[in-house]
This record gives structure tokens, C-alpha cells and sequence, in this order.
């Protein structure tokens, strides 16, 4: 049975040179990191790993030039930008879908894990709420396994997404608390417009996958306004469109091969209406993201229809989703996977959505370029995109040689940079001076 024992006991096993973890997004633990910063400098060489941090970290805050803790992300939320930029942060790069496998394999160490969880079941089974994704893997991995529980967070379905009491060695008892909310991404016109173009591609039976963002949201209201039905959710993060699509009966998941019947997901970061709907709901199942994300799983499904969002796109289909130049400011995630998946899939499409151009210091630039600035890290290489849309046009780049691709990118930018982004084409060879 596991001690339970204070936050400040907790912290005070933490010695130099440790590696903490400390889980997902919105279960990531609250008492413990504040008392850990009350002692923050008494420590050093302590590192942190965590993903898609949610809530300012206490430990961070108390020591703002990193002398004495920093922090290792797998997938940066606006916080942990912050914190690269501020040389307090550093990436890790991954496939989500290999998560798992990361901490049997590759990981060097846990020396204490640490994460919020649902009170104890009559099993004697504490839930991992809305964060399944990896910690069943962590849990395997720590040589301490501690849990706050937290009486407020939601109770979610899944095969996987539970540590029993045997696995822990402390616990914390905390006062309640909602799970932070991401509020939900406005859409802009443009994102309407590219919505309205990938929606008219769905069809009966597809099953979705949507990224997250204003772009996959208001494609998931256009397929709800497309008529289509027996629709399946397999995705990765759980979103406002799936949800709605799911109450609204839309996305039953009657025709899919795997799970028929029920919506799969890895995680949910979002509004407390989404956590409403997953809690103590059989309709959804939270997986490990090597179920939900691995290509070989996700393509048992037929019809996977993947959407997700890109930041830029260079003539030959590379395309940029986690970086400026060497400015990380988001990951890798599962954009690669699901691309791939659908490929698989039989009948599978996969769609990489963009704006046409952005604002940066009050300059309009394209988000279309002829090459990626150095730095900049390619999340989807040309030789695995398929269909890319802007709000003017939709464009398929599988099989295409360079210079047809290049083309069909130039066809889909802004009008106002296509004749410059066609020289730039025919100056570096990309579209040869004899083609027809």
C-alpha cells in the first residue's frame, strides 16, 4: 500500500542531480511543484521533463535564471515557449506515437515521478483522467511513483489509463481542483474558407482525426453542417468538433474496423464542456498514444480522414509545423503519424491545412515560401504530404514530380506572391527552364 504523506515530505526526497518527471498537461502536479520550488535552492542539476505544460510552474518561477532546476518538453504549450526563449526550456523530439516505447528503450532514467490522478476506485485503480498518453509507460519506468489526487478531475474510460495501488509508493492528498482550460481557438474567415474545402472531400464511414487550433475546429463544424453520418473518431487529441460530432450522433463509429462504436483519443486539454462530456463516459476510450497513434494501429481503420494544421509550406511540399528558423515553439507531435496513417489506410486521405500568408510586424508575408529558412525543422518531409489547402485551393501532391509540385504550391499561395515564388522556382532549378 502506498505512504500517504504532505507535499513538502514529497519534495524533500528530491536530491541534486535527480530526474523528475512530471506527466501530461492538465494533470501535471501542483503541490508537489510548489513545494519543490520552496526548496528549489537548495537543490542542483535537477532536471524536469513534462509535456504541454498548463499552469505556470512554481519551480520555475522561483528560480527564474535556471541555475538550479530546468525543464526538458516533448511538446511545448505557450508557457514552455516561453521558457525556451527565456533559456530555462530545451525540447525533446518525438513521434508521439513512440512515447511509450521511448521510456522502455531509450529514456535513460526517472528517479521520481510525479502527476495528478482521480481518487481510487473500489479496484484499487487510480485514473490518469484526461491524460492516458504515456503514463501508464512512465509509471513502468520511475523508481518512485508518487500521486496527487485530486478529487475534481474527470474520470475517463480506457483500457490503459490507470496505475494501481501497488505500482505507488506516496500519496498526496490535494484539495480539488478544476483541470486548467484551453479555450477554445477562434476560426477567422480564412479558416472557414479552407474548412469549406476540406469538409466537401468527407464521406459516409470516414474516420477522423483533427488536429488542434482554429482550423481543425471549424472544419469539424463543417463536416457537422455536411450531412454525412457513421462517422469514427481515432485521433490523438480529443477536440470541441469530434465532441460535438459525437453528441450530435454524427460520429458513431459504426463502420469502423477497430473500437466500433467508440471514439478514441490519447488526451484532452480544452474547455470544461469537453472534460463534461468525457467523464464517466463509455462512448469515449482513452488509449496510450502507441494505440491511438502508431500508423500500423491507426490504418486498421479504413477511411482515415487526418487533418491538421501546418505553419509553412517550401515549392516542394516540406512542410514546417514546430518552428521559426531555431525558434521551437510547439513539436512534432503526432502530425507525421497521422499523415503516414492515412496514407496507409485503405481509402485514407490525409489533409495539411494553412492560411495563405501572416502577419509578422505588421509586414504580410506568405506562409508558401520557395525554401524553409535555416534552422527551421521539417515535420512532414514532401515525400509523405498528400493533399495541402489554403484558402485558395486544395492541391495533391503524391506523386508529382518537383516541378509539378511546385507548381500546384504556387496555384494554392496568395495571388500577390505567386510571380515572385515562380521566378524563385525557375532561378533555383526547381521548375527547369525547358518545362512544359
Amino acid at each position: 500500500m502506498p505512504q500517504v504523506i504532505t507535499a513538502e515530505d514529497a519534495a524533500a526526497l528530491v536530491k541534486p542531480g535527480m530526474w523528475l518527471d512530471y506527466g501530461f498537461g492538465a494533470t501535471q502536479t501542483e503541490a508537489f511543484d510548489k513545494a519543490l520550488a520552496a526548496r528549489v535552492h537548495e537543490l542542483s542539476g535537477v532536471k524536469v521533463r513534462s509535456c504541454l505544460t498548463t499552469r505556470p510552474r512554481a519551480f520555475q518561477e522561483a528560480d527564474p535564471e535556471g541555475a538550479h532546476v530546468l525543464s526538458a518538453s516533448w511538446h511545448f504549450s505557450g508557457y514552455d515557449r516561453r521558457q525556451f526563449d527565456a533559456g530555462r526550456c530545451t525540447y525533446i523530439p518525438l513521434n508521439l506515437g513512440e512515447w511509450p516505447d521511448l521510456y522502455r528503450r531509450f529514456v535513460e532514467r526517472v528517479d521520481i515521478a510525479v502527476f495528478q490522478v482521480c481518487p481510487k476506485d473500489a479496484q484499487g485503480n487510480y485514473n490518469f483522467s484526461i491524460s492516458a498518453s504515456y503514463l501508464r509507460s512512465l509509471v513502468e519506468k520511475a523508481d518512485v511513483v508518487i500521486v496527487e489526487v485530486n478529487p475534481a478531475l474527470p474520470y475517463c474510460f480506457g483500457p490503459d489509463n490507470a496505475v494501481h495501488e501497488s505500482e505507488v509508493d506516496f500519496v498526496i492528498d490535494v484539495p480539488p481542483l478544476p483541470a486548467p482550460e484551453l479555450p477554445g481557438a477562434t476560426s477567422s474567415e480564412v479558416d472557414l474558407a479552407i474548412a469549406r474545402l476540406v469538409a466537401a472531400e468527407i464521406r459516409d464511414g470516414d474516420c477522423l482525426q483533427l488536429g488542434i487550433g482554429g482550423l481543425p475546429n471549424a472544419v469539424g463544424r463543417a463536416i457537422a453542417g455536411a450531412g454525412v453520418k457513421d462517422l469514427g473518431v481515432h485521433t490523438e487529441m480529443m477536440v470541441e468538433g469530434l465532441v460535438e460530432l459525437v453528441k450530435a450522433g454524427a460520429a458513431n463509429g459504426a463502420r469502423k474496423q477497430i473500437d466500433v462504436g467508440e471514439a478514441v483519443y490519447a488526451f484532452a486539454i480544452g474547455t470544461a464542456d469537453i472534460y463534461a462530456a468525457l467523464d464517466r463516459n463509455p462512448a469515449f476510450v482513452a488509449r496510450q498514444v502507441d494505440y491511438t497513434n502508431l500508423p500500423k494501429t491507426v490504418a486498421r481503420n479504413d477511411n482515415v480522414f487526418s487533418v491538421n494544421s501546418t505553419g509553412q509550406m517550401d515549392l516542394q511540399g516540406q512542410a514546417a509545423s514546430e518552428a521559426d528558423g531555431y525558434r521551437h515553439f510547439s513539436g512534432t507531435g503526432g502530425q507525421l503519424g497521422f499523415v503516414r496513417a492515412a496514407y496507409e489506410s485503405e481509402g485514407g486521405r490525409g489533409f495539411l491545412c494553412m492560411p495563405s500568408t501572416y502577419e509578422k510586424h505588421g509586414v504580410r508575408k506568405s506562409r508558401v515560401v520557395a525554401g524553409l529558412a535555416p534552422g527551421t525543422i521539417v515535420t512532414v518531409p514532401r515525400t509523405d504530404v498528400m493533399y495541402v489547402a489554403t484558402e485558395y485551393g486544395m492541391a495533391c501532391l503524391k506523386g508529382l514530380p518537383v516541378a509539378e509540385r511546385a507548381k500546384a504550391m504556387i496555384s494554392i499561395a496568395h495571388p500577390d506572391f505567386r510571380e515572385e515564388l515562380e521566378r524563385e522556382a525557375y532561378a533555383n532549378g526547381l521548375i527547369p527552364k525547358t518545362y512544359f
